[in-house]
């Protein structure tokens, strides 16, 4: 039996259409578990939408719309998006699903409730809007949320709290040992530094009165479940917590793929739960960044959003996920400009990749039926091959994307470097032994470039095998 693999994105919020930074988490996700499908595991590859809350609710009364309807076009696009994007994921999972998701929390909830870790009380707190959660003072920067930069409200109600404090040493020790693993290692510093001073209870519901749209407490429809207590559940509801054959083969989850704006939840009230639940813990929490666009943050203010359904309209697929994964570093913020993306474009794909694939081919003609892939390979091409494939592996396994992405290139340079030096257009003339020597190698070396291309570029990388193959040239990236 193949061993399992499970990973997923965070949901995404259908408070707003999705960004660039919602393809850079979908593009990440989908080259580990393209990877790990390279690597026989049996892959499951979960994304989808969190649906409900207070600012969906206000997005939705601003655009007019129903919450449902709102949801359901906004969820529609995201699901659009994972498909423009050519991702490999098995499921998509929305929580306004009453079938799959709505049953789960209930039943989540309710074993809570039985291990004594909810409970009543009257509270007066700092909310953050932006944040959907109550705060702390230590959250607070200047008076404001330090992530959303704006002054939280002053709310007094009757909530539902989950006993996060009882977890607090727990946690500590979970992600001091690596039980659960935060990388990179910063995040890990900073969440282990947040839990230094204990962790409070946190509020698990609202009052209905105030939010209507969500999943109601099971036994109290008078409050409403706070939405991350409903989003986290998701990633149970997707493979049948606690009844499906699916929970049982995939759960843990081998990657929880988030930014680092809600690692927090991932890392604090995610763990409590499922010790609670008494169900196994997430063996990876992987942290990327933001994408900026010229140094700012994308807002709509600003006017700055990137829309991604544009930039694959223009360039095509493999070029924008070329982008995200080797200019965005994978575990810190990353800048999009038009002018990078189009240098990337131009040097690394149309004149780099695409021009390579195009020589070797060009090459090949000229010996027409005389060339023959059945040939020995040299050593020094496997010895090449070999060690790029350590690179890459290493590379791979630290989710370093774009290091990995450098050793293909490295791959790239020594095809070029062969028929440069050995100046093949005009060898073929002179020594057509050789010339069959040098083209065969690098033909080999392509097209290992390819495979280890697929996680990346999987189209370009399909379409280098097949030319290879057959010796139909096809242009890979036309020139802009």
């Amino acid at each position: 039996m193949r061993k399992k693999f499970y990973i997923t994105t965070s949901i995404f919020y259908t408070n707003a259409p999705p960004h660039l930074g919602a393809a850079l988490e979908m593009v990440q996700a989908d080259v580990i578990a393209r990877y790990k499908k390279n690597q026989k595991r049996d892959v499951f590859f979960l994304t989808g939408t969190d649906e409900h809350g207070q600012k969906v609710a206000k997005a939705a009364e601003k655009a007019e719309q129903t919450p449902e309807n709102f949801c359901d076009n906004i969820s529609q696009k995201f699901r659009r998006l994972a498909g423009k994007l050519n991702l490999s994921n098995n499921d998509f999972i929305r929580t306004t699903d009453k079938k799959r998701h709505w049953p789960v929390v209930a039943r989540v909830w309710n074993k809570l409730e039985e291990n004594g870790d909810i409970y009543k009380k009257a509270y007066k707190g700092l909310y953050c809007p932006g944040c959907e959660a109550f705060i702390t003072k230590k959250d607070l920067v200047n008076g404001k949320c330090a992530i959303h930069r704006m002054e939280p409200e002053i709310i007094e109600e009757e909530n539902y709290f989950f006993k996060l404090s009882r977890y607090s040493t727990k946690i500590k020790k979970i992600i001091e040992q690596d039980k659960i693993r935060i990388a990179p290692h910063s995040k890990k510093k900073e969440i282990l530094n947040f839990i230094e001073n204990g962790l409070e209870d946190i509020s698990f519901s609202r009052a209905r009165k105030d939010l209507k749209w969500g999943i109601p407490v099971p036994g109290d429809s008078s409050q409403t479940i706070y939405v991350w207590a409903d989003a986290l559940v998701n990633y149970l509801s997707a493979i049948g917590y606690d009844k499906d054959k699916k929970f049982k083969k995939f759960w843990p989850a081998d990657i929880h793929l988030v930014g680092k704006d809600i690692l927090k939840f991932h890392s604090l009230i995610w763990p409590a739960m499922l010790i609670s639940l008494g169900i196994s813990l997430p063996k990876v929490i992987l942290v990327h960044g933001f994408i900026t666009v010229n140094g700012k943050k994308m807002s709509k203010s600003l006017g700055n959003i990137i829309d991604p359904f544009e930039l694959i309209d223009k360039y095509g697929t493999d070029a924008v996920r070329y982008y995200l994964l080797k200019e965005i570093p994978p575990f810190e913020d990353g800048d999009f400009t038009y002018e990078k993306f189009e240098k990337r474009y131009q040097g690394d794909l149309a004149n780099g990749l695409g021009n390579l694939i195009a020589r070797i081919l060009g090459l090949r003609r000229r010996l027409e039926k005389r060339f023959s892939t059945k040939r020995k390979i040299s050593t020094s091409a496997r010895k090449e091959v070999d060690l790029v494939c350590k690179k890459y592996k290493k590379a791979m396994e630290e989710f370093r994307f774009n290091k990995a992405l450098e050793a293909i290139w490295g791959l790239m340079g020594f095809c070029d470097k062969q028929i440069n030096e050995n100046k093949l257009w005009e060898l073929i003339k002179k020594d057509e032994k050789k010339s069959q020597i040098i083209l065969n190698d690098i033909s080999y070396t392509a097209n290992q470039i390819a495979i280890l291309l697929e996680p990346f570029l999987p189209e370009t990388s399909k379409k280098i095998i097949y030319q290879l193959k057959t010796g139909k040239s096809e242009l890979l990236f036309p020139r802009i």
